[in-house]
């Protein structure tokens, strides 16, 4: 009778932190991982040695072995169950430090406080207790800021018009979608001034440059949901301390004044890892699940803290760069949840205007535009670019104050800037790549 397959799925969160804790009580630590390391609560763990403690507690058989390779079988699974796999900052194999015992107990110390002696004897206490270090010794804090927020400036419509290259139909559509959701992203090729809209609605909304109701977070592939809503975070004297995250800060704010909006900013949003960011707010989110009345528990808070909610006066406003091969496109439980404008390329009338204003002779606009205009119809003609990867006018936003110069200010920017993200649209092209570079420059 055949041998029933071992079945990676038997496993649970609670399985695998249960085989954490385990860990963490019977030292020494595991060896890490040469390539992924499993992260929770600012400590490290190999991610195939976890799964395979937690797999014997899940099947009671303390000879079970763990049926998947480490790597990406494994850490599926444990992402799958809400957790964090990263690359390595790793002591490798052949380095300068590899066998250097005592550099790389320095290094485990540095990162999690535990030497490898106490790892050993967790319950042996130390006969020559070192003295409390000082205040000064142990506490670190961020310098003090050296500047002062701009005084708030009134912002009407008018102004906006002036400053943004949309016509005033395209600025009432993205209003209204602001509006309809609270949910806005703002999507299209890099360089068309996604992030200066997104600023600027904020402050058109608010009727002035107010800093104090509008909050800037950019997302990275580093960044988790214990850095935006809550988590526990080391504090100044490096003790881990539950805190809370900017979103969970900001709606706080925003709840103590709610006949005002406030809006937070998320710049490359689609560089995170969206759903793990996001949690709750996918919930939350929905312009018809703001208010104590949808308010749910969050995960870190203890028992006795009041339940959390998005305030119905918070808009968010998120910025995606469609270009970049890495990111991977939104989930549709996400995407339901904001509206969305695409902002294409301005090479036409506005930016002809703005630089005419900005006293840029007339035959430098002439050939900007024209050149430019020439080359996005070719990246967007390319089956294997599109429209996607066409330049954006931001490249030229800020002409040089002596006219004399605009020439070689155009120069450069087509030499230092756009030809070298030619190389890379045509990588495997070359050829292609230095006729567009040769039309370009010519």
């Amino acid at each position: 009778m055949p041998k029933p397959e071992p079945d990676p799925s038997l496993l649970t969160r609670e399985q695998v932190l249960r085989a954490l804790q385990q860990l963490d009580h019977e030292g020494p630590r595991m060896p890490l991982s040469t390539v992924y390391d499993l992260v929770y609560q600012g400590r490290r763990y190999a991610p195939r040695a976890v799964a395979q403690l937690a797999y014997r507690l899940a099947t009671k058989q303390p000879k079970a072995t763990w049926p998947l390779p480490a790597g990406a079988p494994t850490n599926r699974v444990l992402e799958q169950l809400d957790f964090t796999i990263a690359t390595k900052r790793p002591t490798l194999e052949n380095s300068t430090m590899d066998g250097d015992v005592a550099a790389q107990d320095a290094m485990q110390e540095l990162h999690t406080g535990i030497t490898r002696a106490k790892a050993r004897r967790p319950h042996t206490p130390d006969p020559t207790p070192p003295e409390p270090a000082t205040p000064e010794a142990t506490t670190v804090q961020e310098p003090t800021a050296s500047y002062n927020a701009p005084p708030a400036q009134p912002y009407n419509r008018a102004v906006a018009l002036e400053e943004l290259f949309v016509s005033e139909a395209q600025l009432d559509a993205t209003l209204a979608a602001l509006h309809r959701r609270r949910n806005l992203i703002l999507q299209g090729p890099p360089g068309t001034g996604k992030t200066f809209l997104a600023r600027r609605l904020a402050w058109l909304e608010l009727g002035a440059t107010d800093a104090a109701r509008v909050e800037l977070v950019q997302f990275h592939p580093s960044y988790s949901y214990e850095d935006f809503v809550q988590g526990f975070r080391p504090d100044a004297k490096g003790v881990f301390q539950l805190q809370d995250g900017v979103l969970l800060a900001f709606c706080q704010r925003a709840a103590q004044d709610p006949e005002r909006p406030y809006f937070l900013l998320i710049d490359e949003l689609n560089r995170g890892n969206l759903s793990r960011i996001f949690g709750e707010l996918l919930l939350l989110l929905e312009a018809d699940k703001r208010g104590p009345a949808h308010a749910v528990r969050l995960p870190y808070a203890p028992t006795e803290a009041p339940r959390f909610f998005v305030p119905a006066n918070v808009f968010i406003i998120g910025t995606m760069n469609l270009a970049d091969r890495s990111l991977a496109p939104l989930d549709y439980a996400l995407r339901r949840r904001f509206a969305f404008v695409e902002l294409a390329p301005e090479f036409g009338v506005p930016l002809q205007e703005f630089l005419r204003a900005q006293n840029v002779p007339a035959s430098v606009i002439e050939l900007l535009t024209a050149r430019l205009i020439e080359l996005n119809q070719v990246i967007a003609d390319d089956p294997e670019l599109g429209p996607d990867y066409r330049i954006g006018h931001s490249y030229f936003c800020q002409p040089p104050t002596n006219p004399a110069a605009a020439p070689e200010w155009l120069r450069l920017i087509l030499e230092q800037e756009i030809a070298p993200l030619l190389d890379d649209y045509w990588l495997d092209q070359p050829a292609k790549a230095a006729a567009q570079k040769k039309r370009l420059l010519r």
